[in-house]
């Protein structure tokens, strides 16, 4: 619903929020009542000490503020309960009951002081109880006024007091033409700079020059744009998200149609193609993994690898001819050693310089495969994450291949980076020389993946045989056009419902548009929702009939905009497709369509058996196309298929299991002849 409007202000916070909250202080503030009045009773008699005079006055003063902040308590939670997301109506007298409840803090506060004052005079000598139990609601006090005021500062917008001005429709009806342009103008301008600073805040911890300036207003820009022309408050996503999760479950439950299970009969040949590829995926994935360096090693040995790491630490490194940025105690190169199963000799350059749009690689030469291999490293620091979100696309322009493509800016900078550092410092020069034989592939995992296919398509025309695996690239990658001329070098190996293969900004306002529609027909509470939403992450079971969209709704209702959704939305977004005026829904989309590179692997959990002490589970792996991800799937696994460790373990058991099973068939053969 829209966010709260109080003492003037919209606020990042609904009028349903209050019902978790609020009966959680409810619940803290009726036992603390009844302590204190079995306090008050049994020792009533006993305030005749020096200075019980004020305790008794105290506790009984307590007692009666203690039941006005439960009656308001009480009021403010019965009325959070009341309608729906969509639906605030039964709400209205929420914000009169928040005034009188933030009332209630100032004698609390007051009280508070004088129990504090009280109870650390010398002059009161009263039983020792008595006084521990009052120091203990006077600290109580505290902790609740301290977690309230934090509490504020959380839900403080700090455009609450500008967010009406986006409702362009009005304003244009009713300012000048030139004040409305001006005023929208103003309002972005200041949204842009509140994101900012919001980014700076979080990235205070890096050095700032003019790239992370630069980068900065950009991804301000990107957000501001992205959520503005909603009125969602954190919570409505929060139901939203759970909402979709539980209806795609109940939509993938339901049985498939027989042309649907047709259309993935894979013929022999493809087969075979994906077994191989599949097989050259789980090595090289290990090149991808070694890349984020004794990070990714500690994660999955946690109980060996400081030990293992320690004792590599004096051990033969690079020269400083060899390697670029620092490695403090060989931790780094002794965790890409471990993890390849590489010599020293094997390699040819690694970097660990770290800078917005600059990423560490390596270069390695590959016996087993007679490959000399590029690894780029994914996100691991802040300044990656910068390089992540500047995700507006320029054009890259190849010579004598294709015009006018468009990519991800941050990741194409830090491919014409690594570009630069591989044929300008003759780094591939170097390994050619070395190794004249050896094919060209390059590796890389999530940020790695997307820098690593950029990279190959600028080197592609020079080194014609080389081959990019990307795993878990970014979705928002390539154009159409470029993503079907990578398909001849490039393997993408995406595995499950992995939310970064399917980020791209139209998969984000289309997951936007779905979350709006879908709780603005939920006819339930929003506590109900997220109660319900928790049981089912956590515990699982069936999914909810939450009503959504498509129930009892023919599809020209669909088409048309509904009240609930026109009042979540401040204004219409471009791919917000319910629109009255025809002509709206034929402009072109805010965003371009950026797809996956390369062919497509999709790996999936089969099935999984879970024991007390280990836990097995199976993969199958299909070759895919790319409209598959041009949807964000909500599910708990969407961060966990993402990580490194995941792609590996299922690469390694396919290929394993395809090992397996040739071994089978040439038994099977040998028995046969004999």
């Amino acid at each position: 619903m829209p966010g709260l409007v109080v003492f003037g202000r919209r606020w990042a916070i609904g009028s349903d929020d209050f019902v978790l909250p609020g009966a959680f202080e409810l619940f803290v503030r009726l036992v603390w009542w009844i302590g204190i009045l079995a306090l008050y009773t049994v020792h009533k008699g006993q305030f005749n000490c020096p200075g019980g005079g004020l305790l008794h006055s105290y506790l009984l003063v307590l007692l009666i503020l203690l039941a006005s902040i439960i009656c308001a308590l009480s009021a403010l939670v019965y009325v959070s309960m009341q309608g729906t997301i969509s639906n605030p109506g039964p709400r209205k007298s929420l914000p009169k009951l928040l005034y009188t409840r933030l009332l209630l803090y100032l004698p609390e506060f007051i009280w508070a002081v004088v129990g504090a004052v009280w109870v650390t005079d010398s002059s009161v000598r009263c039983e020792k109880t008595v006084i521990n139990v009052i120091i203990g609601t006077v600290i109580a006090s505290w902790v609740i006024i301290i977690f309230t005021i934090i509490g504020v500062v959380i839900v403080f917008d700090p455009l609450g007091g500008k967010k009406t001005f986006y409702l362009t429709d009005s304003v244009n009806r009713n300012l000048e033409s030139s004040q409305s342009g001006q005023l929208l103008y103003n309002v972005k301008n200041t949204a842009t700079r509140v994101w900012e600073k919001r980014i700076r805040l979080l990235c205070c911890c890096i050095v700032q020059d003019d790239d992370h300036r630069v980068a900065f207003t950009s991804i301000a820009e990107l957000f501001r744009a992205y959520f503005s022309d909603t009125d969602l408050v954190p919570s409505d996503i929060a139901a939203g998200l759970t909402l979709l999760h539980q209806e795609q479950d109940k939509m993938e439950s339901c049985p498939k149609e027989p042309e649907e299970v047709l259309c993935h009969s894979p013929s022999s040949l493809v087969t075979d193609d994906l077994d191989i590829e599949l097989e050259n995926a789980a090595h090289y994935m290990l090149f991808a993994a070694a890349a984020y360096g004794w990070p990714y090693y500690i994660y999955t040995n946690p109980f060996t690898a400081l030990c293992k790491l320690n004792g590599d630490c004096c051990g033969t490194r690079p020269t400083d001819t060899d390697i670029t940025g620092s490695d403090r105690r060989n931790f780094h190169f002794g965790s890409i050693l471990r993890i390849t199963g590489l010599q020293y000799r094997d390699f040819i350059h690694i970097s660990f310089h770290n800078k917005i749009y600059e990423i560490p690689f390596f270069v390695a030469l590959d016996h087993k495969k007679e490959a000399i291999v590029v690894a780029v490293r994914g996100t691991l620091s802040f300044e990656d994450i910068l390089t992540d979100l500047s995700a507006d696309c320029e054009d890259l322009t190849l010579e004598d291949v294709l015009e006018n493509g468009f990519v991800h800016k941050g990741i194409t900078q830090a491919a014409n980076y690594i570009y630069r550092k591989l044929i300008n410092d003759g780094i591939l020069n170097q390994a050619f020389s070395i190794a004249p034989e050896y094919k060209l592939v390059i590796v890389g995992h999530s940020l790695g993946g997307g820098t690593a296919s950029i990279l190959a398509i600028m080197l592609r025309n020079s080194f014609p045989t080389l081959r990019c695996y990307a795993f878990s690239p970014p979705g928002g990658l390539l154009s159409k056009s470029l993503a079907d001329y990578t398909k001849h070098f490039i393997v993408s190996v995406i595995v499950g419902k992995d939310l970064v293969a399917r980020l791209s900004m139209p998969n984000m306002e289309d997951l936007k548009r779905r979350i709006v529609r879908i709780v603005a027909n939920c006819n339930r509470p929003k506590y109900q929702i997220l109660l319900r939403g928790c049981w089912y992450e956590v515990f699982g079971g069936d999914p909810d009939n939450f009503p959504t969209e498509l129930d009892g709704r023919n599809q020209d209702a669909l088409t048309q905009p509904l009240l609930a959704e026109e009042s979540l939305m401040v204004h219409r977004s471009p791919s917000y497709n319910a629109l009255e005026d025809e002509s709206h829904l034929n402009s072109p989309p805010q965003y371009p369509h950026l797809y996956l590179p390369g062919k497509i692997i999709h790996i999936v959990e089969e099935s999984s058996s879970r024991r007390l002490c280990s836990s097995d589970m199976k993969y199958t792996a299909r070759w895919s196309n790319e409209t598959v991800f041009s949807s964000i799937l909500i599910s708990p696994k969407m961060i966990t298929d993402h990580m490194p460790d995941v792609v590996l373990k299922a690469l390694t058991s396919l290929s394993q299991e395809h090992g397996s099973c040739i071994s089978c068939q040439t038994q099977e053969c040998n028995t046969n002849v004999v």
